[in-house]
């Protein structure tokens, strides 16, 4: 792109909207995107339409997009890639979320595009809470800001290098899944104790919601937050010398983490391999 100034991506075509590309769309239309903004071409229509949001079972043909959205399933790119080349020109900007399909492919797929961009958000992106972990090839000041204004309605985008994005998968990507273990396991922890599975469930959420909620608008860091909580001998204070005893949660979690960036690293290398 040799546009002054940044570029403004007003016509977005998703291809695949599944669960996440379905989350991201969510998240832009409720933060006030116009739907006319946005073609869908969904073969299988695995996504629930939107109301006013173009919605195709093939890629259209009579008009260019800004950027273009890759949703679909990482094994099925060198499929799908031949029907959308004639859509991409060097005004676009290809932008994937497919894990493990690193920029060099995406640059080898869509060698015309204006720039590529491999985004890593989570399904959190629908409620405009995201993390965006963001790596570009190809883009200058202008269409990073062009990027970055796009996805700011969905959450925090933050750039990285590409390197890092198998730690940023298990982490940001991964976490959730993590976080909602750990909801569910407070929740059986509640229940043992002999409250009524529903209500500890319920007490559980409205816990890690309310402390996450304070940990994003304190200066003060998590472990310090946990400090304040707990009293040298007190209630808190039990249960997290369980948790701290050998550094015992800590290593589990840095163990989860790992697996799941090492997993990230495997879908890389098997996305490089030739078919």
């Amino acid at each position: 792109m040799t546009e002054a100034g940044p570029p403004i991506l007003d016509s977005v075509l998703i291809v695949g909207c599944g669960n996440m590309a379905g989350a991201m769309l969510d998240g832009w239309l409720a933060g006030g995107a116009e739907p006319a903004r946005f073609t869908v071409v969904d073969p299988n229509d695995s996504g629930q339409r939107r109301e006013g949001v173009r919605w195709l079972a093939v890629a259209p043909v009579d008009k260019a997009f800004d950027a273009l959205l890759l949703g679909v399933k990482p094994q099925v790119l060198a499929t799908v890639a031949p029907t959308l080349a004639p859509l991409v020109s060097g005004r676009t900007l290809l932008l994937s979320i497919l894990a493990g399909v690193e920029l060099g492919v995406l640059a080898e797929k869509f060698p015309q595009a204006g720039g590529w961009v491999r985004i890593m958000p989570n399904l959190a992106a629908a409620l405009g809470r995201s993390p965006l972990a963001l790596a570009a090839q190809g883009l200058g000041e202008a269409e990073c800001a062009a990027v970055r204004a796009l996805l700011d309605p969905l959450g925090r985008p933050e750039w990285f290098g590409e390197a890092e994005f198998d730690a940023v998968t298990a982490l940001a990507g991964s976490g959730p899944a993590f976080v909602y273990r750990f909801i569910d396991a407070l929740a059986l922890a509640g229940a043992e104790l002999g409250l009524p599975r529903d209500k500890a469930a319920r007490l559980a959420l409205a816990t890690v919601e309310g402390a996450a909620a304070l940990a994003t608008a304190s200066p003060y860091d998590p472990g310090e937050l946990a400090r304040r909580v707990a009293s040298p001998g007190g209630v808190t204070q039990a249960g997290l010398d369980v948790l701290d005893e050998e550094s015992a949660l800590n290593r589990l979690v840095a163990h989860t983490v790992r697996l799941a960036a090492e997993r990230s690293a495997a879908m890389t290398e098997e996305a490089r391999s030739p078919r």
